[in-house]
């Protein structure tokens, strides 16, 4: 056992060693290559000497990085994080400047401009060798995460020995494209999960996609064939509402309420304001409402972690949350304190700044690519979003992850994490392009590193994976008909329309998530310029993905089809009878409410079941999903559902999009759930999992069946699980220099934050 003990000991010593040999090499190299950078006095020295200045100052460079580095990003929180992002080199280049100025040789200088290149090169040389020599080491990096796990039982108070709830959100991936990339081998962890060979069909998962949504036949798959292992995890599609974005679906899932969220976007006629999902002030209102509607704090209140959301779910503990980003700053509103967590690792801070520079270069050099191919559907990706895109895949990825496995290894009852990347990049390259195919990789890979550290909680863990809502593809309204909806509402209006179109801006989650990061505030009634009606009579034309709303705001009621046909006969024909329009859904004052197609078609809401008209070709559960947005108080006077061809699943977004999700017709309304086979069947046989409140429901009983002895909580409305001993286990030596795992980066310290 001892010499064991010795033997690690050496390992660990020689890979520090060989740490700090090849960073001599590579400065004795950046010295040769550089013009202002020299290692030698202004006469020259010796080969000896000049190596030795090298030596020390490599190991000056990694011991001021180890302990002085954690102290500047603590510093630095409040600044935001992408910016925060770029100090990385600037102080990485100051602490190489002043690991030069304490080298005892005293031969050493360089150019400020110069150490900025000269760090970042160290610090990608130094995570490259220890990431490869722990690669060799079978056992690194789970002895590294046995240790922080090990470190926080010992600093933390006990947690019960019942096990926890990780869900992770993957935005965007609906069912059909998660089985598709199992069959195409793109998602090999997922595959294990549901016992299938890469490349294979999983197990359990039916031929036929939900209701009838199309699959494309990309990558035919082959005969099934054996199952790697027993499956551990089952595969079950689950149907939104009508409105078919994250901020419907994740406030029902974490606070159990959907109701009233008629859309991504919508206007509020008594307060004169346009409400935006991923708005950080909207974010708060909402789920201040559905806290008030639900009298629940929300799923992670008992003990919990949100990590990356739109909404808090009441959890304790909140990171890149944008409820609670629009706040004052405080001890716990802090939503950007993540960033700490992972920046405070120079060597993670270097690898996602040079990850997000390579992102960039990746999204324009794959834009170029499709507008030389002339690819079609298309639409602009310049100005700022390859920085969104970068953003969304690099950063916000690796923080929420780095997040998730502290709340592991922390051994937390419940978390929640959004990872947003797919559904930024689904949004501009479609949800079958090669792009997203891409980040599915990507994202498994990450599924990979929060299971290993799972494995070195403190408690045990299931892990459930789900995503929101889907995406359907299709060109954009503007791309086919030369016009926007709100052109064609004026048109309708009798109102003046623009010679020149202006194009619908996206509203993707990612891109308000940056602002926040930013610290950059919403506007002042939550309305950019273009939302804004010129003047008062004018209607308000609001898009969310292939879902338009239209409302008067002069009118402080929700007009009826009979008031508006009295102001603008010719509106709603004007909007039924477009080939682009599927359907409207107006109020009427003799039927309640009515859904509107072409040709006169009128269908009042009661008759559709037996007469679904227009939502016929939208598929089981259309109906239900109009009936119950028609009984929302902010429903738009009128509700405009884009067209849809079940031949090929394609839609037409009223943004600019070629993937996109907001309304009903194809795959974004059929998102997925992974649970694994330990918890209850989500559902029973022959029936379906329909809306996202459901979804919180289930989630639930989940956790109860769990649930240990509660104690109460003073001042709480929930009770927690009463913490258990932990049994005693030896001590491992610390280890200096730890290199991240074979798959990712090592785990950061996350700071304890505790929400308000």
């Amino acid at each position: 056992m001892r010499g064991v003990r010795w033997r690690r000991i050496a390992v660990r010593v020689g890979r520090g060693l060989t740490v700090w040999a090849v960073s001599t090499v590579t400065l004795l190299v950046l010295a040769g290559l550089l013009p202002d950078f020299r290692l030698q006095s202004a006469g020259g020295d010796s080969a000896t000497r000049t190596a030795v200045t090298a030596a020390c100052g490599a190991g000056a460079f990694a011991l001021l990085s180890a302990l002085v580095w954690p102290l500047l990003v603590r510093l630095l929180l409040l600044v935001p994080a992408l910016v925060l992002g770029v100090l990385v080199f600037f102080l990485n280049g100051s602490l190489l400047l002043l690991a030069l100025r304490v080298n005892p040789s005293g031969r050493a200088e360089v150019a400020p401009e110069t150490a900025v290149v000269v760090a970042a090169v160290m610090s990608a040389v130094a995570s490259a060798t220890g990431g490869a020599l722990a690669v060799r080491d079978d056992d690194a990096y789970r002895r590294r995460l046995a240790r922080l796990a090990l470190r926080r039982r010992r600093t933390g108070p006990p947690c019960a020995t019942t096990p926890g709830l990780v869900c992770v959100q993957l935005d965007g991936v609906g069912h059909d494209v998660l089985v598709d990339a199992v069959r195409a081998g793109r998602m090999p962890t997922v595959a294990r999960w549901l016992g299938a060979a890469p490349g294979g069909l999983p197990l359990g998962v039916p031929g036929q996609p939900p209701d009838g949504v199309r699959v494309p036949a990309r990558n035919p798959a082959p005969p099934a064939p054996a199952p790697e292992g027993p499956a551990t995890h089952t595969l079950t599609a689950w149907r939104t509402d009508w409105s078919s974005q994250t901020g419907a679906s994740q406030l029902g899932i974490l606070h159990g309420s959907t109701y009233d969220i008629p859309a991504f976007r919508w206007y509020e006629k008594e307060r004169g304001e346009v409400v935006v999902c991923n708005r950080p002030t909207s974010a708060a209102e909402l789920q201040r409402r559905a806290v008030e509607r639900t009298g629940d704090d929300g799923l992670l209140a008992l003990d919990g972690a949100s990590r990356g959301n739109l909404f808090g779910g009441g959890a304790a503990e909140q990171a890149l949350v944008l409820s609670i980003a629009a706040r004052r700053r405080g001890r716990g509103t802090r939503s950007r304190a993540g960033y700490f967590a992972y920046f405070s690792d120079p060597a993670n801070a270097v690898r996602t700044a040079l990850s997000f520079g390579a992102e960039v270069a990746r999204e324009i050099g794959e834009s170029l690519t499709a507008r030389a191919r002339g690819q079609r559907p298309r639409v602009g990706r310049g100005g700022l979003y390859p920085l969104v895109r970068a953003f969304a895949t690099v950063v916000e990825r690796d923080v929420v992850v780095a997040a998730v496995m502290g709340d592991l290894l922390a051994g937390r009852t419940a978390v929640y994490a959004d990872l947003v990347a797919y559904d930024e990049v689904a949004h501009h390259s479609g949800p079958c392009g090669a792009d997203a195919a891409k980040v599915l990789q990507r994202l498994d890979r990450s599924l990979a590193l929060i299971e290993r550290a799972a494995e070195h909680a403190p408690r045990p863990y299931r892990l459930v994976v789900l995503s929101d809502h889907g995406q359907s593809p299709g060109e954009t309204f503007h791309a086919r008909y030369g016009l926007t909806l709100a052109d064609l509402v004026r048109a309708g209006c009798g109102l003046h329309v623009p010679r020149r179109a202006e194009r619908t801006r996206s509203g993707a989650e990612a891109r308000n998530a940056v602002r926040a990061a930013l610290g950059r505030p919403d506007p002042a009634d939550g309305a950019t310029p273009r939302e804004r009606p010129a003047h008062g009579t004018e209607p308000v034309v609001l898009a969310s993905g292939n879902l338009g709303l239209v409302s008067f705001p002069d009118v402080p009621h929700r007009m009826s089809r009979e008031e508006i046909d009295a102001r603008h006969p010719a509106l709603l024909t004007t909007l039924a009878d477009h080939p682009g329009i599927g359907f409207l859904l107006v109020r009427s004052e003799r039927h309640g409410g009515v859904v509107l197609g072409p040709h006169g078609t009128e269908i009042p809401l009661a008759d559709l079941d037996e007469n679904p008209g227009p939502l016929e070709r939208f598929g089981p559960g259309a109906a239900d999903a109009v009936r119950r947005t028609h009984g929302f108080p902010h429903t738009a006077d009128i509700m405009v559902n884009s067209a849809y061809e079940p031949e090929d699943g394609e839609v037409l977004a009223f943004e600019e999009q070629i993937g996109s999700h907001g309304g009903l017709g194809g795959a974004q309304s059929h998102p997925f759930l992974l649970s694994p086979l330990t918890l209850s069947p989500p559902v029973a046989p022959g029936e379906e999992l329909v809306g996202a409140e459901q979804v919180h429901h289930l989630l639930r009983r989940w956790l109860r069946e769990s649930d240990g002895p509660r104690v109460r909580v003073p001042g709480s409305r929930t009770a927690e699980p009463a913490a258990r001993e932990q049994p005693e286990e030896p001590e491992e030596p610390e280890e200096a220099g730890e290199p991240e795992g074979p798959d990712g980066p090592e785990e950061p310290e996350p700071e304890r934050e505790h929400a308000a």
